[in-house]
């Protein structure tokens, strides 16, 4: 486990010098350090300053909050494709924040978090409520079928709001585009501590969140309140969602590939999935960013496109193993 995280650890720190140094303009590690210690106001220093230092901490802060969130998701759940873009709570943290701008002009940033949250987690439980109410638990097929139905709904919703308000069009659709430049650093001020939060718990519940995995009858055999454990875990992994909403907008897949990275080393409890998780959430971030700027150089692509690349066929194997398996 140590060398595990000790490996993701000097990866994470790779990337995220690599993001610094990789763009439009190259620069050298000794241009980077200079920037980053001199306090210098020549144009090189300030763009890798005010650009590329935000964008790398937003990708970090962004990663491992949508990381954590899925494997909370899938946890509560019992289902390996269980992550906040498919669900459609990325897509409600969006419509609640878009809806906020368009009818009282909210700019608040806290506000808009705190908005942003709580579209998520209300877009949490319509989904799990949908794809309970069918009677087949929360199988792989019918949690998905929820989640595209209710992301759909909230996503035209989004789109009817925007048109409705011409003066803030064109920057609610940059900020759905969802990417990590040229975001305002204020709501890493909210997010980085309820990611600590969050993190903080889940290490805490670890076992019982283990238990959880299991089923209802066990976990009630081995005293676990089963609702309320769902639930505050629901809340946690909704409120990491509206974070990360809030910071770059809808950004798909991270919370579905993260999880299964992690458990690609072995583990199982949460004890050690947890931090295994959160940094494989915070690369994946950066890796996709780093790739979104070169992909169509000089422009940029989206980096929900780039994501997609390792998310879609990750979606397609669970799919695939859960219909042989009930087969």
């Amino acid at each position: 486990m140590g060398r595990i995280v000790l490996l993701l650890s000097a990866s994470l720190v790779l990337l995220a010098l690599a993001s610094l140094h990789l763009g439009l303009r190259l620069y050298s590690p000794a241009e980077v350090w200079h920037a980053l210690v001199s306090g210098s106001d020549d144009p090189d220093a300030l763009i890798i300053r005010t650009l590329r230092l935000p964008r790398t901490l937003v990708a970090l802060a962004v990663g491992a909050a949508l990381g954590l969130s899925g494997l909370l998701m899938q946890t509560v759940s019992r289902n390996p494709i269980a992550e906040p873009g498919l669900l459609g709570v990325n897509a409600g943290a969006a419509f609640a924040v878009v809806l906020a701008v368009t009818l009282t002009g909210a700019a608040d940033l806290a506000t808009l978090t705190m908005l942003s949250a709580a579209g998520a987690m209300a877009a949490a439980t319509l989904v799990f409520g949908l794809a309970l109410s069918g009677g087949l638990g929360f199988s792989p097929l019918h949690l998905l079928l929820a989640g595209v139905t209710v992301a759909a709904l909230l996503s035209a919703g989004t789109q009817v709001a925007i048109i409705l308000d011409e003066a803030a069009m064109e920057e609610l659709l940059f900020w759905l585009s969802g990417a990590f430049a040229d975001r305002p650093l204020a709501p890493l001020a909210y997010a980085l501590p309820l990611i600590g939060v969050v993190s903080a718990a889940a290490l805490a519940f670890a076992r019982t969140l283990d238990v959880l995995q299991t089923d209802d009858g066990t976990a009630v055999a081995l005293g676990v309140p089963v609702r309320a454990t769902r639930l505050v875990a629901l809340l946690g992994a909704s409120l990491l969602a509206g974070a990360a909403v809030a910071l770059a907008g809808p950004v798909a897949f991270l919370g579905l590939v993260a999880p299964h990275l992690a458990r690609l080393t072995g583990q199982r409890g949460h004890a050690r999935l947890v931090p295994l998780t959160l940094l494989a959430g915070a690369a994946l971030a950066l890796a996709a960013d780093i790739v979104a700027r070169f992909v169509i150089f000089p422009s940029e692509a989206p980096i929900s496109a780039v994501t997609a690349v390792a998310g879609v066929p990750l979606l397609l194997v669970l799919l695939r193993r859960h219909r042989l398996g009930a087969a």
